[in-house]
């Protein structure tokens, strides 16, 4: 007898348009599948930064500084947004 399984609701168009993203679409699908695999996209992450300091210098470190600023200003949005209890 076959093990039936509840459908999964299919992913919206703007979290299927991330996803179609080459690199970092895949990675998110990848975490979002299994949260284990973020360790390693932090590895990722980190020697690809390393790599990227040898060969450009410290000014790296100041262009993945200012390409974070959107995401620490939504973030901080988010923290500060009232919500309400009903």
């Amino acid at each position: 007898m076959a093990m039936m399984t509840a459908p999964t609701a299919a992913p919206s168009l703007g979290w299927r348009l991330f996803y179609a993203v080459p690199v970092i679409g895949w990675i998110a699908r990848d975490i979002a599948r299994d949260v284990t695999n973020l360790p390693y996209a932090v590895v990722i992450l980190l020697t690809t930064l390393i790599l990227a300091a040898q060969v450009w210098g410290p000014v790296v470190f100041t262009l993945t500084a200012l390409a974070a600023v959107p995401c620490m200003f939504a973030f901080f949005i988010y923290i500060s947004w009232p919500f309400r209890k009903e």
